[in-house]
C-alpha cells in the first residue's frame, strides 16, 4: 500500500454541461502503478478504467464516451449504476403490501434498468471524497416518492474506492421512508484486451461460481424455478472462453441472442462479498475477478451492441466488444415470491458491495 506521501491527488475536472445548466464532474482516482478509475456524477458512471497488463503496459477496459453529449443522446448505460430496480419487472407492474405499483414500460410491455429516467439518467451529487485508507469518493442521489412509479422516497448513497493491489470497490448504501423495491447495480461494460484495440471478448476465459441459472422467455423474462447449468453451455463453472458455445443451437442462446441471463449465487445474499466469477485475457494476462454480496450475476455478452454507438478512441461498439458481469437481486424477484426479496423496508438499510480484483496471469 502506499503511503499518503505517494499517493496522487483525486482530480475533479468538469465533464460539460446538462441542458438544464447544471455541471458534470469527472474525477479521477489513482491506486498507483497506472491503475486509475474515472467517474463521472452523471449516472455515476465509470467513464474509464485503466488497468495494466502483465509487462505493465496500462490500458482503458470499459466502454464509454470521452464526453457528455453521447451519454445524454443515447442511452446504452456503459458504466452507469442502475436503479431503482436493475433488470427487468413482467408486464411493468407489482404488488406490494396489496397495492399495485405500476412502473414505466420501457422495454416492450416490462420495464428495464428502472424505467425511462433511471438512476442512470440522473445527476449525482459529491458529498465528500478522501485519500484515507485509500483514494475514494462518496455520491448520492434522492429519488423522490412516486419517481418513474416507485414507493417511497429513496436515500441512496454510493461510494467508489481504488486500492494500490489494484481493487476497485463500489459500495450503496439506501433507506426508504415507506416500503419499497431496492435493487441497485453496475453496469459496467468491460474488454480485458483494452477498448482501444477493438479485440472481441470471445477469447476471454470466464469462471462463473454458479451451479444454476433463470431460463428466459423470449421477452427475457425468467421462465420460473433456476435450472442446472450442468451439460449446458451455461456451465462456466471450469473455466471456459465466452465464444467457446456461443453458437451453439440451444434454444436459450438463441432467445438471449447469446448470454444475458441471471445466474444464481450460492447463498443468496451474504454479509460479505464472495468470489462470483472471474475473467482472463490470454494475450494481456489481465484478470479480473468480481467479489458480491448479491444473490444474482447477470452475465451480458454484449450481444445488442450493432455499432449505433461509437465511443473512446473512435471506436464503433459492436457485438462481442464487451462483457456485462452486473451483481444484482434476480429479475422480477418482485413478482415472484420464491426468489430472494428485493424489499426494503422504512428502519432498514439496503448494502451492496461489489469489489473488482484486477491482477495478472
Amino acid at each position: 500500500m502506499m503511503d499518503t506521501a505517494e499517493r496522487l491527488p483525486i482530480l475533479r475536472e468538469p465533464f460539460g454541461v446538462l441542458p438544464d445548466g447544471r455541471a458534470v464532474e469527472r474525477l479521477r482516482l489513482s491506486g498507483g502503478n497506472g491503475f486509475e478509475v474515472a467517474i463521472i456524477t452523471y449516472g455515476a458512471a465509470v467513464q474509464a478504467l485503466y488497468v495494466p497488463d502483465r509487462a505493465g503496459a496500462v490500458a482503458d477496459v470499459v466502454l464509454g464516451h470521452d464526453d457528455l453529449t453521447p451519454y445524454l443522446a443515447q442511452r446504452h448505460y456503459f458504466g452507469a449504476t442502475i436503479g431503482r430496480y436493475a433488470n427487468r419487472i413482467a408486464g411493468s407492474t407489482f404488488t406490494l403490501d396489496g397495492e399495485i405499483c405500476r412502473v414505466p414500460p420501457n422495454e416492450g410491455a416490462n420495464s428495464l434498468h428502472g424505467g425511462f429516467q433511471g438512476f442512470d439518467r440522473q445527476l449525482w451529487n459529491v458529498d465528500a471524497v478522501g485519500n484515507e485508507p485509500e483514494p475514494w469518493v462518496r455520491l448520492s442521489y434522492v429519488s423522490a416518492h412516486g419517481e418513474e412509479g416507485y414507493p417511497g422516497t429513496l436515500h441512496t448513497r454510493l461510494t467508489y474506492a481504488i486500492t494500490a493491489n489494484g481493487t476497485l470497490s463500489i459500495s450503496f448504501e439506501a433507506t426508504s421512508d415507506r416500503p419499497t423495491l431496492a435493487n441497485l447495480t453496475h453496469h459496467g461494460f468491460f474488454n480485458l484486451a483494452g477498448v482501444a484495440v477493438g479485440e472481441s471478448i470471445l477469447d476471454h476465459r470466464l469462471t462463473i461460481y454458479a451451479d444454476a441459472y433463470l431460463p428466459i422467455d423470449p421477452a427475457s423474462i425468467p421462465l420460473g424455478a433456476p435450472v442446472s447449468v450442468e451439460g449446458s453451455p451455461f456451465d462456466f463453472r471450469a473455466g471456459t472462453p465466452i465464444g467457446a458455445r456461443i453458437r451453439e443451437a440451444h434454444e436459450q442462446i438463441r432467445l438471449g441472442h447469446g448470454y444475458d441471463h441471471n445466474y444464481c449465487l450460492p447463498d443468496g445474499h451474504v454479509a460479505a462479498p464472495r468470489l462470483a466469477a472471474r475473467v482472463e485475457h490470454p494475450r494481456s494476462g489481465r484478470v479480473m475477478e468480481l467479489l458480491t454480496n448479491q444473490p444474482g450475476l447477470q452475465f451480458y455478452s454484449g450481444n445488442f451492441l450493432d455499432g449505433a454507438a461509437s465511443g473512446k478512441f473512435d471506436r464503433l461498439y459492436r457485438q462481442s466488444d464487451a462483457f456485462c458481469l452486473e451483481p444484482q437481486a434476480w429479475p422480477d424477484a418482485p413478482n415472484r415470491p420464491d426468489y430472494p426479496s428485493a424489499r426494503l423496508d422504512p428502519g432498514e438499510t439496503y448494502r451492496h458491495v461489489s469489489l473488482y480484483r484486477f491482477s495478472t496471469l
